[in-house]
Order: C-alpha cells, then structure tokens, then sequence
C-alpha cells in the first residue's frame, strides 16, 4: 500500500473576540490531515490541546513522525500505539474514520453503532466585561435557548442573573474553565442552582481539585481538563458526575466512543465538546454526540464562516447535509 498524505494549516476567523477566564480567541487555527488512499481522500481536522501546550506545529511534527507507518496502510488500532492522546491523533484518527466510510460505503455512524440523528447543541456565550453584556448575547441569540456560558470568579452568579432575566425560557450549563477556589465552588454552585443551571463543568483547575471527592454540589460537577483520557477516567468518577469528552483531548473518536461507554458504566453523564472549529472537526464529534446528555459541537456558529458543504446548524438542531461531507 501507499498512501499519500498531506498536513495543511488554515486559520478560521471568529465572528467576534471569544473569551474565557483563562484565554482570549481571535481567530481559530487548525491543523488538516488528509489520507488519499485508492481514488479518495479522508480528512480529519484538529486544532489541539492550548492548555497542555499543544501547538500546530507540534501536531505536524508528531504527524511527520509516523508518515512511513500511515503510507504503509496502518489503521485506527494501530494509530492508538503509533502516537498519544492529542491533537495529532485526533487528526489522523478522523481521517482513517473518513476513509474507511468511503472506501467501505458504510457510514462512520454506522461503524460506531449509532443513529445520525438531529442533535441539539449548546451555544456558547464567552466571558464579557459585565453581566449586561452577556445578557445581551444572550438576548440576541434569539434563535436559540440551551446556552454554555463561560464564567471566571467576578460576579458568576450576577452574570446569570442577568441571562435569566433576559431569557427565562433559557436553559443553562456553565463553565468555569478551572477558574475558581473550591471556597469560590461552595459559594457560587448553591446560587446557581436556584437560577436553573443544569451542570458546572471544571470549576477548579486541574491537577488541584483533590476537595471534590466526597463533596455533593447542588449542580452535577462535570469534568473536562480533568479527565484528557480513559487512563483519567477513575481520578474524574471520584471528583466528578460528568466528563465532557473532547476529541482533540482524548485522541480522535476510536478513543472517545471507548471512554464514552466506559464513563457510562461507571454511571458517570457524558458531554462532547470542542475546541472550536468548522465542520470538519464537529461532524466526528456528532457521531458521539448520539451517546451523550449534553452536546457543544457549536463551532462552526463561532467563526465568521464554516467550510462549504458541512453539518446543517438550525435553531440549535444540528443534521447531516444531504451531500456527502465527512464519514458517509
């Protein structure tokens, strides 16, 4: 066998600043994969892991490293060994997903053993300067009503206050981006609970949320720089109810449908996430997303344009395109 394969960078501009405790986006770089194998192409799209200091140009690297191996026709399995959990993996991983699809007429959801049914993603609404502002996106987004608001320690709770004054027909989860003490967590998760939110995602920083064991919030605690891969999975279960599943994290879906149905039985919920994007890096994730309580796979509603031909975006509701884009 030989393959040809291709490492592309593109940067994707976002429709406005998007902010959260810890960072500041502009613009949503990428990294493009691509495996030409027998008369077709697959493609798979990372934008890698910013808070373990992945970069595009150590994903490439790590993609250079194994080019012999993939020319010679290696598959997912033996792409788990070949490199670590990651951006890198991710992007190989959902190019072998895309392949294989077209090469064997069977769609990836159907490999995976799931239905590729209309799910509802979250919007997110980054962090602002007051709660006004963020009640106002809020407002605008009148299209949509299951919201991901991005929280820091200056007035959370004031900031959905005022969301819900807005829009009290929102329903709500909130991320904290591991910007708060556990004093700050016991402070703010009563209050927030009696305002509706469903779920706290990483509300301390990882490696330093040792108090969760045996705390009981008022709103599940769900786990996401906590919980990168199955090798984390027991540490989150005792801290966490939720883990939210980023592929970009873990290393591509062949992993992520693994910690999925392993996270269940541990009777853990289950989210899939992003690290922004286009299509092209949600439409794996939308497989998943069948396996999941919640789902933010909203990148391509973040930048000012998607790739033509990728996942449909409706009042939240998100489909398949009728022609063929990733994995069918």
């Amino acid at each position: 066998m030989n393959r040809k394969l291709s490492i592309q960078v593109e940067s994707w501009p976002s429709i406005i600043p998007f902010r959260i405790s810890t960072n500041v986006w502009y613009d949503f770089p990428c990294l493009v994969y691509e495996i030409e194998q027998d008369g077709v192409v697959g493609r798979g799209e990372a934008l890698g892991v910013n808070y373990l200091n992945e970069t595009l140009e150590s994903m490439a690297e790590q993609l250079r490293s194994i080019s012999a191996a993939m020319s010679d026709g290696a598959d997912r399995q033996a792409l788990l060994e070949l490199l670590p959990p990651g951006g890198a993996r991710c992007a190989a991983d959902s190019a072998l997903w895309d392949l294989e699809a077209q090469l064997s007429g069977i769609s990836a959801w159907q490999t995976a053993g799931v239905e590729a049914g209309p799910i509802e993603t979250v919007f997110t609404i980054g962090l602002e300067d007051t709660p006004e502002q963020m009640a106002a996106k809020a407002t605008a987004a009148s299209d949509l009503s299951l919201f991901k608001v991005k929280l820091g320690n200056d007035r959370p709770v004031e900031r959905i206050a005022a969301i819900r004054t807005a829009r009290p027909d929102s329903r709500m989860v909130v991320d904290a981006n591991q910007g708060w003490s556990f004093a700050e967590l016991q402070e703010f998760a009563p209050a927030l609970h009696e305002l509706g939110v469903l779920m706290i995602e990483q509300p301390l920083p990882r490696g330093k949320d040792q108090e969760l064991a045996g705390y009981e919030s008022t709103a599940p605690l769900c786990a996401d720089e906590s919980c990168q891969h199955i090798g984390e999975l027991d540490a989150a279960a005792d801290r966490y109810q939720m883990i939210n599943i980023k592929l970009d994290k873990c290393g591509g879906l062949t992993h992520g449908l693994e910690l999925a149905r392993a996270a269940r039985e541990k009777d853990l919920g289950v989210m899939i996430g992003c690290m922004g994007g286009t299509s092209l890096s949600m439409a794996p994730s939308h497989v998943i997303a069948q396996l999941c309580d919640f789902v933010d796979i909203d990148g391509p509603l973040l930048i000012k344009k998607d790739r033509d031909g990728g996942l449909v975006y409706d009042h939240g509701i998100v489909t398949l395109p009728t022609e063929r884009f990733w994995g069918s």
